[in-house]
């Protein structure tokens, strides 16, 4: 694309999806960085549902350290891999407490040091979190939108991020994040896409009139 059609690709977007925004929900960077984690082949709108009665019983940092295992599977078994997620919540709280004094860390790389945390989601939490969009979290929607758009060929999300950088501008890195994942929501859904409606089907390749 050229820097016009980025700039009106992102505007279109912006345009049908104005309230775009994270739909976890979350009051401290903790809770996002949990939320996160049990939003891993699980829908947000099940994460949801599920946190409340988590961030009830865990009120803080050391609360999802000492929490009982068994206790905190039964609490997350509704969002799936719960004994695995457990075990990562729980692994995290501790090396938060214990390297970074109970204050989840403002930066990528220590981020990912922690148990759970992956590059995509460490993308996430510094952007909901802090407020800084160092990069894009791609996630199915962004993988598949940059693919069949063509904003990238590869098929390894840091490689997708990478191709990303490159076309979309820092100061439309908090957006883009947001408005990939409203549009595979939404429009370019994975099984039935709604081509014939989509704001941005003119720079698809794989839009057929």
């Amino acid at each position: 694309m050229k820097k016009n059609d980025i700039n009106n690709f992102v505007k279109l977007l912006k345009e049908s999806y104005p309230d775009a925004t994270c739909s976890l929900d979350f009051k401290t960077p903790f809770q996002i960085v949990v939320a996160v984690m049990l939003s891993a082949q699980c829908t947000d709108e099940r994460v949801n549902k599920t946190t409340p009665s988590l961030f009830s019983r865990c009120k803080t940092i050391q609360d999802f350290a000492n929490i009982d295992i068994e206790e905190l599977e039964n609490i997350i078994h509704p969002c799936g891999f719960y004994k695995n997620k457990a075990k990562n919540i729980k692994l995290c709280a501790k090396q938060v407490i214990e390297k970074f004094n109970s204050e989840v860390p403002k930066n990528m790389e220590d981020l990912q040091s922690l148990a759970g945390v992956g590059r995509k989601s460490a993308n996430v939490i510094m952007l909901e979190a802090f407020g800084i969009a160092n990069g894009i979290a791609v996630d199915t929607h962004a993988k598949r939108i940059s693919n069949l758009i063509g904003l990238s060929n590869e098929s390894d999300p840091s490689k997708i991020e990478q191709d990303l950088l490159k076309i979309f501008p820092k100061e439309y890195l908090k957006d883009i994040n947001h408005l990939l994942v409203w549009h595979g929501r939404n429009t370019c859904i994975a099984r039935k896409p709604k081509c014939d409606i989509c704001c941005v089907n003119k720079y698809c390749r794989n839009y057929k009139k």
